[in-house]
């Protein structure tokens, strides 16, 4: 039970309570967010702090979260927002004393102990009065129930003993998912703002990992030092630790990490991530830290938790050459061209010849022409072959390997290019419940969410995605999103940073530079449009205003309008009507 400020928390209850103890209604959600201040000590909590907490791999606009914070305020007659404030940060926090009470009611319903016995004479009397029989009873319980136990007893154990040969181990014992210990990032950096990074770095990879669907968190064992406590894992406790350290040289913060399998002390992973310190904020450097290893180590430890279930044949054949072509063949994925992809494809299909079994190599090739599909680089007929051996093979490796990141993100890949729009939010929610920095799978939650016409959530994700920045090779595709995102909002002027940056990294991909004329176009750079137009049509030619837009396919009627008016900011630029 917690209290504050006259209101009464009660958290097994999932209850708040006024002054005079009457219930106050909230939504799950706006509990949920009342239940991190209230826990939190006061601290400032981020917007996204709190939203990935409320609502964890789930893409939500800030709207929900603004939602939620003035339902708070209402509930709590907080009109003058003294309470509920906005911290200079941008963040929030509850701002009072909060204090644990013990919860009297429940209490009020634990049996009678002896000095209540003793306060109502009466009833004591009654009891005192009922006759003694003799103790023919067994642990509590008399000897009838108790042969009647141990016979029904005996039938489970000899229908468990009939069942064995039949039943798989994990239905009987389901085993516990393997325990990681993020222990806290040393600080070697010789500067003041070392260990508050540091510190940050941790929480945020310990809030990431505990997302994590299929193993759990621990929180590192304190032993006694000199002078006080020091964090230190229990080897009984966890089944692998996290260890880093964070350095800063040549204005660069780095950070170096690795999964150790705390029996043996085998390293299993190593990540290293920096950021320049002066070009980016402290939070943002954070965050782009705790990505930069988070995403390496996450997809390892996949790797390896998925390796244990498989079988020796594959674990052997995922372990050799055909790791480094499906790599490379992936990297072509990320940093498209029409060359790359066709190099890339050719490789992939030269291995899948040698070794046609192969689910990793099936899956990768499938990814790869999910791409060209939403490229455009297949034929009407040849990218309807295309899918339909893509949805087989996928099927397939799905039955073989549901918790596998590169499969579930063939699958994502697969709904989006065939417009199967909210079916990939789902998938791709779940890629994220085993990698939650997985830009790719972010991408294309913002990529369904943008043809679902729910611009402000899309625009949210692609920019969480460029929060993480991870895999740095995916970058252009979300700065691509957000750039598209805010064309379709009509924000034109905010889009050409983002369209900007994307080329940058990618120039190949014709369809940046359409969006980019027709950013220049409705800003009033018209020469500059027609500049980015003519290079777009370079790219691919034949581009017309009939097929320049992508497959609309189940798209919403908001975001059908949005792009006739984009195509028409590109006609205007110059984009051929026939």
């Amino acid at each position: 039970m917690l209290r504050f400020a006259g209101f009464e928390l009660d958290l097994p209850r999932a209850e708040l309570r006024g002054a005079d103890g009457t219930p106050i209604k909230l939504r799950p959600k706006t509990f949920e967010m009342l239940r991190l201040f209230a826990t939190n000590g006061g601290r400032v909590l981020s917007k996204q702090e709190l939203m990935e907490a409320v609502w964890p791999n789930i893409h939500v606009g800030e709207d929900s979260l603004f939602q939620c914070i003035r339902e708070l305020r209402t509930a709590l007659g907080d009109e003058r927002r003294q309470l509920i404030k906005l911290a200079s940060g941008g963040g929030y926090l509850l701002a009072t004393e909060v204090v644990e009470a013990p919860d009297v009611t429940l209490q009020a319903e634990a049996p009678l102990s002896a000095s209540t016995e003793a306060d109502l004479p009466e009833l004591a009397a009654v009891v005192m009065a009922q006759p003694v029989r003799p103790k023919r009873a067994i642990f509590g319980v008399s000897r009838r129930a108790a042969a009647a136990a141990v016979a029904g007893l005996g039938v489970i154990v000899m229908g468990l003993a009939v069942a064995a040969p039949v039943l798989k181990p994990d239905l009987l014992f389901k085993p516990a998912p393997p325990r990681i210990a993020v222990m806290p990032i040393v600080d070697a950096s010789n500067d003041s703002r070392g260990a508050a990074m540091a510190g940050e770095v941790t929480g945020r990879l310990t809030d990431g990992f505990a997302r994590i669907q299929n193993i759990s968190v621990v929180a590192p064992r304190l032993t006694a030092v000199a002078g006080g406590e020091s964090p230190a894992a229990s080897p009984s406790s966890s089944d692998y630790e996290l260890r880093g350290e964070l350095q800063l040289a040549d204005q660069s913060w780095t950070l170096r990490a690795r999964i150790i399998k705390t029996a043996s002390g085998e390293v299993q992973s190593v990540a290293t991530a920096s950021v320049n310190a002066e070009a980016v904020d402290a939070q943002l450097a954070q965050a782009r830290l705790a990505a930069g290893v988070g995403h390496v180590l996450a997809r390892r430890l996949n790797d390896i938790l998925e390796a244990s279930a498989s079988s020796s044949a594959r674990r052997k054949s995922s372990a050799g050459g055909d790791k480094v072509a499906v790599e490379q063949a992936l990297a072509s994925i990320n940093q498209t061209t029409r060359e790359r992809f066709g190099a890339a494809q050719t490789m992939l299909q030269k291995a899948l010849g040698e070794d046609p079994d192969n689910v990793d190599l099936a899956v990768a090739l499938s990814s790869l022409q999910l791409r060209g599909i939403q490229m455009v680089w297949f034929s009407p007929e040849e990218a309807v072959a295309v899918e339909a051996k893509a949805n087989a093979t996928l099927e397939q490796a799905l039955k073989a390997k549901p918790n596998s990141i590169p499969v579930l993100e063939a699958h994502c890949r697969f709904l989006s290019a065939t417009n199967h729009f909210v079916e990939s939010l789902v998938t791709c929610a779940k890629a994220l419940s085993f990698d939650p920095w997985n830009g790719s799978a972010l991408y294309l939650i913002g990529l369904g969410q943008v043809y679902l016409g729910r611009f402000d959530d899309a625009l949210a994700t692609f920019q969480q995605a460029d929060r993480y920045d991870t895999p740095p090779a995916s970058r252009w595709t979300w700065l691509l999103g957000a750039g598209m995102t805010y064309a379709l909002m009509g924000r034109f002027e905010e889009a050409l940073p983002w369209l900007q940056r994307s080329i940058a990294i990618t120039p190949g991909t014709g369809r940046s530079h359409f969006l980019l004329a027709a950013a220049y176009q409705k800003s009033g750079r018209s020469e500059e449009a027609r500049a980015a137009m003519q290079e777009g049509l370079r790219l691919r030619p034949g581009t017309t205003k009939l097929n320049v837009s992508p497959p609309m396919k189940n798209a919403s009627p908001l975001c059908l309008a949005a792009w006739e008016r984009v195509v028409q900011a590109e006609v205007d630029a110059g984009l051929p009507e026939q």
